[in-house]
């Protein structure tokens, strides 16, 4: 029997290797002739850890946020990702120039599991803009984390606080 299942399980030069196929955005310069039809600032929840226990015990996160055009055949420009910590303080500007995600691709922006800057009430607050109409993005968090035999995770979407107007 135990042979059975050895043989059943591929060695490790036989596991396929995972790789990434995820291109990088591409900056683009937002100047005069750029034309906003519609955008959006949005409002992401994440924690940078938790607590539990009854000594208030921390129990770190490493929180993933995610950014996906949903539109089908046009594209949009994410013009600002800002990281806020539980008061409200900006920790981290994630964009230097705005970025341009091409219809149906995504993009996401790391907090590490390490990194407890943000505390227990952090948000990341997006914005975008489109030169056309386009289907509203997901915008949404994952957080996630394990210690020895625990491990947790969920995701929080994001809600908007603002909306841009056609003109």
């Amino acid at each position: 029997m135990l042979s059975l299942l050895t043989s059943c399980t591929p060695s490790k030069s036989q596991r396929p290797k995972v790789v990434s196929s995820q291109v990088q955005p591409q900056e683009v310069t937002l100047d005069a002739n750029f034309q906003t039809v519609m955008g959006q600032t949005i409002y992401v929840p994440v924690y940078s850890h938790i607590y539990h226990g009854e000594k208030k015990d921390i129990f770190n996160l490493a929180a993933t946020l995610s950014i996906r055009n949903t539109d089908s055949s046009d594209p949009m420009v994410i013009t600002s990702v800002r990281y806020y910590d539980s008061n409200g303080k900006l920790v981290k500007q994630y964009l230097e120039r705005a970025i341009q995600l091409t219809a149906l691709a995504s993009t996401d922006f790391v907090v590490n599991r390490t990194d407890m800057s943000g505390g227990s009430g952090a948000n990341f607050i997006v914005e975008w803009v489109a030169q056309t109409k386009v289907s509203q993005p997901i915008v949404e968090a994952v957080m996630i984390g394990a210690d020895l035999q625990q491990g947790i995770s969920w995701m929080s979407p994001g809600k908007v606080v603002e909306s841009g107007v056609s003109k």
